[in-house]
Parts: C-alpha cells; sequence; structure tokens
C-alpha cells in the first residue's frame, strides 16, 4: 500500500481504504479461485495494482469518460482505475466466467459504482468507448482488429480517443504496422525493477462505422 501512496499521494480517504481492501478481496478470492499467480499475489500492489495505474501517469481520465477493459482478468487494470478515477466508468470484461466473478464480487466489496462487469468477447459488445485499455491479452494487430469499431468520434482529452495497452518488452515488429504508436516507459515514473521492461502503448483509433 505504501508503493500506491509513494506515487499517489493525493489520494482521499475513501481511495486509500478501498485501496487497503485489495489485498484481503484477492488474498481471500485466490484462495477460492485462482486469478493470481501464487509467486504475484504476495507482490500484488506492484505487479498488478501499480502496474495497471501505470495508464493514470499517461492519461487522467476527465469525469464521464467510458472506459472498456478487455480481458481483464481478474480485474486489471480496470479495478485500481476505477479506485482512481470515480467518475469515469468502467465496462470490465474477460470470457472466462471464474474471473467475472471475482471482478463483481471485488467491485461490490469495495463498493464501487462506476463498474460493471461481464462474461463477454470484446467483438460482441455493445456501445462505443473513449479508450480501451486491457494488459497484454494478445499481439496488437489481433487486438485492433476486435476493437477498431468501438472508439467514439469526438475526443475529450489531449491523448486521442483509442487504446492503451499494458505491454513489455521490445515491441518493435509488434508495432511496425502502427506508426501513430507511442510507447510510454513505466520504468520514467515507477522505481521497482519490475517495471523496467514495462509499457503503455497509446494508439489513437479514429472512429469508423
Amino acid at each position: 500500500m505504501d508503493e500506491i501512496l509513494k506515487y499517489f499521494p493525493n489520494l482521499t480517504d475513501i481511495q486509500k481504504e478501498q485501496f487497503e481492501k485489495l489485498n484481503f478481496l484477492y488474498h481471500d478470492w485466490n484462495e477460492k479461485i485462482n486469478v493470481i499467480s501464487r509467486k504475484d499475489i504476495d507482490a500484488l500492489y506492484t505487479k498488478h495494482i501499480l502496474h495497471s495505474l501505470g495508464i493514470a501517469k499517461i492519461i487522467k481520465f476527465e469525469p464521464g469518460t467510458y472506459v472498456l477493459d478487455v480481458g481483464t482478468g481478474g480485474g486489471f487494470p480496470g479495478i485500481p482505475l476505477a479506485i482512481l478515477f470515480p467518475e469515469t466508468r468502467f465496462y470490465l470484461i474477460d470470457v472466462i466466467a471464474k474471473k467475472i466473478k471475482v471482478v463483481q464480487a471485488v467491485a461490490e466489496g469495495l463498493e464501487l459504482k462506476n463498474v460493471k462487469a461481464e462474461q463477454m468477447r470484446a467483438e460482441n459488445v455493445k456501445g462505443d468507448f473513449d479508450f480501451i485499455v486491457s494488459r497484454a491479452v494478445t499481439n496488437m494487430p489481433d487486438f485492433v482488429s476486435w476493437v477498431k469499431t468501438k472508439i467514439k468520434k469526438n475526443n475529450k482529452h489531449e491523448l486521442k480517443n483509442g487504446i492503451l495497452y499494458l505491454k513489455g518488452g521490445d515491441l518493435t515488429e509488434e508495432l511496425k504496422d502502427f506508426p501513430k504508436a507511442t510507447e510510454y516507459n513505466l520504468a520514467d515514473f515507477f522505481e521497482d525493477e519490475f517495471f523496467e521492461t514495462k509499457k503503455v502503448v497509446h494508439l489513437p483509433l479514429k472512429f469508423t462505422v
């Protein structure tokens, strides 16, 4: 929890309480349904929560923003971002029902009113969003093919509407067909060695009918 406060010192008391609660909720649920690997659960705040919040170092979501989290797994990056941006609406989807069960329970345990979670494939999602976030569920070309029709037309941020993707390693090959993609190194924001190769990729997507 200290790590979160180190990089996000202006949290409200409610947000602090919610971030603290994540530790109990995820440990408790992970014993029933394994959504986080055993070796990672003890590094929950660094490898999952802070990693998710890397997106918040790139953009501050305006109130009323709609965000889709594709392949959310146990709720990352959606749940930590929903705590940080209570006036942004988050729709978390995953194809695995038991993972969505955990996400729904965590959101309920935190009393997050801005989170909706469903078992759903990205291709079947109705509606459009300002941003689509994800944490390395597949390669970028496939991901773009899933979500390219789900971007809102009007921008309300300096960063253009599109994808915010948490990825690691050398992405040269993967992004070669996306010249407008921008890579942000999380090591520029967070000190832990875990972030040395971690990035947020922003890929603006034009609204398509």
